[in-house]
């Protein structure tokens, strides 16, 4: 099953790690957890804490331990499809994650959202259109299925960006469907 997954982190430098994860299924189901930093975690942005409005403390106060955060990812998300909108920053946490708490840091792996959505509306407009017209459906769904403004930025919490991802996916679908029934009924 298609899974949406996304990270905050506490900066975006060389030795960031992850504060929060989120993820959410194609069937809606969803998760999220604020990571409590594992010893040697002391990276801290705050720019990026004006952007996520994360503060360090409230990881330290209200967070989960790293290695149980990590543990219930494994169980939840092993042998599903994960996607992440920025898949090489929101890797880069997941193995920082895992390897942290001792798990292998490809014990999951992440793909690009960007090509769910592609490949979600291929599948509906394969069969329908000829191949001369194809790419430029797939491209007209992709387009008009964003959610959110061009100038309007993201929620910048875990849970809320991997939610706008599958609505983006589903709202693809919306459109790919149309634009199949338009070309079909002229």
């Amino acid at each position: 099953m298609l899974v949406f997954l996304d990270f905050e982190a506490s900066s975006l430098g060389k030795h960031s790690y992850p504060i929060e994860v989120g993820w959410v299924f194609e069937d809606g189901r969803a998760q999220s957890f604020l990571i409590r930093p594992a010893p040697g975690w002391t990276d801290w942005d705050g720019q990026a804490e004006a952007i996520h409005g994360i503060a360090r403390a409230t990881l330290i106060a209200e967070g989960t331990a790293h290695d149980e955060v990590a543990e219930r990812m494994i169980a939840a998300l092993d042998g599903h499809d994960c996607r992440a909108s920025a898949p090489s920053w929101d890797g880069k946490w997941l193995s920082v994650l895992l390897r942290a708490a001792g798990l292998p840091r490809h014990s999951l792996r992440l793909g690009d959202s960007d090509d769910a959505h592609r490949q979600a509306a291929e599948a509906i407009l394969a069969p329908i259109l000829p191949a001369a017209g194809l790419q430029a459906a797939v491209a007209e769904a992709l387009a008009l299925g964003e959610v959110r403004a061009p100038d309007e930025p993201p929620a910048h919490r875990a849970l809320a960006d991997a939610r706008e991802e599958r609505q983006r996916w589903l709202r693809v679908q919306a459109i790919a469907h149309s634009i199949a029934r338009r070309a079909v009924h002229g």
